[in-house]
């Protein structure tokens, strides 16, 4: 066995064994049934934003295609016409997915733009919401409805 061999090996077995515990917590919280949180769109909000309200404003746009053929990946851009020192974080929310909280991203002035695009899940037709956080601790949000025909999912 040579030398670059045998550091491999090490490498490969160390990360191994140290991702083992957390791979078995995540298969055994799997097979309870605790894999994934379920709750309903107004808790995830609450939980997300802290329990402000978001109040819908035209400063929020949000771009996703009105009728998505394929609901595994939906396109998804969030800008919001605030200073990027205004905004301190964009999330997006899937109103009828098993968790309704898709993803955040916090901003910060080195951003340049308040500006997110990422693509998304949706297990059916449903609203999908885009919730700026602003540095004042008020939230403004936007929301389109999104007709999903082949389900991504369950």
């Amino acid at each position: 066995m040579n030398r670059r061999k045998f550091l491999k090996t090490v490498a490969v077995s160390s990360a191994v064994i140290a991702a083992s515990p957390i791979l078995t917590n995540t298969f055994k919280a799997e097979a309870k049934g605790e894999g994934l949180k379920k709750r309903s769109f107004e808790e995830a909000l609450r939980d997300v934003l802290k329990g402000k309200k978001p109040v819908e404003s035209e400063k929020v746009k949000l771009i996703a295609p009105s009728i998505a053929e394929n609901g595994a990946v939906v396109p998804v851009k969030v800008e919001v016409a605030e200073p990027i020192e205004n905004v301190k974080a964009i999330h997006i929310f899937a109103e009828k997915n098993p968790d309704p909280w898709t993803v955040s991203v916090h901003l910060t002035p080195q951003n340049g733009k308040a500006y997110f695009a990422t693509r998304i899940r949706l297990a059916k037709t449903m609203n999908v919401y885009a919730v700026a956080e602003l540095a004042d601790g008020s939230a403004i949000m936007a929301k389109k409805a999104v007709k999903v025909t082949i389900g991504g999912c369950g």
